[in-house]
């Protein structure tokens, strides 16, 4: 009979000391100063522990009672429904009143979370989805002391908040920089899952940058974390904390091996803005944005997918007065290259608003550079309403994209807001399984600024049929690449 060896069992057998013996052969620890395959042993984490552990908080909030109470729940789910699916769920009676609520206006437990501790002065951070609607904060610290806390600020796009307690010589968290951090390294979360106060997990850094959605890029890590984790800290191995524990992965409520965590840079920068005036200023220019697709980047001479592209230009903003133009892709802001759409918000919210600031657009097929004084955004943005285009009665040929299109009056183009372009009359089942609809306006096709019917039709009677074709096609409010292919059928 074959004898296999795992070769990795066996480098962890020497790594550890240990004698495993496979027939003849006996593997024993090796000898002092002897070189050791891969780590001689796993992390040791409670040096880390003993020093941060102190400066993590357990976090409960309250809310005044309501008559009308829901069924015995218990306060991690309670919080679970809350922060994941956005349902307010009122607290239960408490045991022994049976059914019947307490008088109004009694605080009544509603969530349990981690924070830590910013500064020996009693300041301290958490989520800001920790705190949303809460009537009393109570943070409690290590030593069992507890105190009432006063919400400092809160910022909904970053979910951090900070909160502040009355006392003195705290022990203090020591802040690391998240942008060092490697994928792979270990890194540890202490929190109150469930309300079990200061429990340690342990894990690996499994992505940087994901997007989630979100204003900031989380840290994905497989540590982990639970309600009630939500606001503590993700430390690394010195001890320093490069996270804030945030969001997880779920289809069941619990754990299922990916958390995210907000990087400690961007938490720290929203947090002194929150301290000194208890809101954050972020720059804005006002476009709505999309992404590039490697098949448009190549259709339209850009090269590789990078870039934001315009999709619509707010009127009178800071890209409008700038010149920024409906399908331009901005490319770079203030020296920073924008690798994806998600990176031009957060580049433009670092900026202070009234800097003038040099932006780099891709715009039918040149590199150009416009200068852009970055305005504030405002508490409150109303959406933009989709209009729908007018629709001319009026007939028109078909073009080898399928499509049958008409000249725009200057009223029409008032209207829609465009300087040029042709209206979409008709379609045929090719364009518009292309995604392109009747009453679309197309200002431009294959990097050329369309002016007129007669121009589009010459434009698309020189495609080479069979390859993607992108045209600008501007709907209500917004404006989108859509790639065609023409047909020779359709000649």
């Amino acid at each position: 009979m074959e004898l296999f060896v795992n070769t990795r069992f066996a480098a962890l057998v020497l790594c550890l000391g240990l004698v495993a013996p496979f027939g003849p052969v006996a593997f024993a620890a090796p000898a002092a100063g002897a070189n050791c395959p891969g780590s001689c042993g796993l992390p040791d984490f409670t040096g880390l522990v003993e020093k941060v552990g102190p400066s993590v908080v357990n976090i409960r909030t309250y809310k005044k009672a309501a008559l009308d109470q829901s069924p015995q729940m218990d306060d991690q789910t309670r919080e679970f429904l809350r922060r994941f699916f956005g349902i307010p769920v009122p607290p239960a009676a408490p045991p022994g009143s049976g059914s019947a609520p307490k008088g109004e206006g009694q605080e009544q437990p509603t969530g349990v979370a981690s924070g830590f501790i910013l500064s020996a002065d009693g300041y301290v951070m958490t989520n800001a989805h920790v705190v949303d609607g809460a009537d009393e904060v109570m943070v409690t610290l290590t030593d069992k002391r507890e105190f009432k806390a006063k919400v400092i600020g809160t910022d909904k796009r970053t979910d951090v908040a900070v909160l502040k307690i009355d006392a003195k010589n705290l022990p203090i968290v020591s802040i690391g920089d998240s942008k060092k951090i490697k994928v792979g390294e270990w890194v540890v979360a202490i929190g109150s899952p469930f309300g079990l106060e200061n429990t340690v997990t342990a894990g690996i850094v499994s992505a940087k940058g994901r997007d989630t959605g979100d204003y900031s890029p989380f840290i994905q890590t497989d540590v982990a974390v639970n309600p009630g984790n939500s606001g503590g800290p993700l430390i690394n191995m010195q001890g320093q904390v490069v996270g804030i524990n945030s969001q997880i992965y779920s289809r069941t409520g619990g754990f299922m091996g990916i958390s995210f965590a907000i990087p400690i840079d961007e938490a720290i920068r929203v947090a002194n803005q929150l301290k000194t005036t208890g809101y954050v200023v972020r720059g804005k220019i006002g476009v709505a944005i999309d992404g590039v697709s490697r098949e448009l980047a190549e259709s339209i001479g850009l090269g590789k997918p990078i870039g934001a592209l315009v999709r619509s230009v707010e009127a009178g903003g800071a890209a409008d007065k700038a010149g920024v133009q409906d399908g331009d892709i901005i490319t770079k802001f203030g020296g920073k290259t924008v690798e994806r759409a998600t990176d031009l918000p957060r580049i433009v919210g670092e900026v202070k608003p009234g800097t003038r600031v040099p932006m780099q657009v891709f715009r039918r097929g040149a590199e150009r550079t416009l200068q852009v004084t970055v305005g504030a955004w405002a508490k409150e943005s109303d959406a933009a309403t989709e209009k729908p285009a007018p629709v001319p009665k009026t007939g028109a040929e078909k073009s080898p994209l399928g499509v049958a299109v008409v000249d725009l009056n200057d009223a029409q183009k008032k209207e829609l807001g465009v300087r040029s372009g042709v209206l979409i009359e008709a379609l045929q089942a090719s364009a518009s399984g292309d995604g392109l609809r009747v009453g679309d306006v197309v200002t431009v096709l294959n990097n050329i600024e369309i002016t007129s019917a007669k121009q589009f039709k010459e434009i698309a009677n020189s495609l080479p049929p069979g390859k993607p074709v992108a045209l600008l096609v501007r709907r209500g409010d917004t404006a989108q690449f859509i790639l065609v292919r023409p047909s020779p059928l359709a000649r």
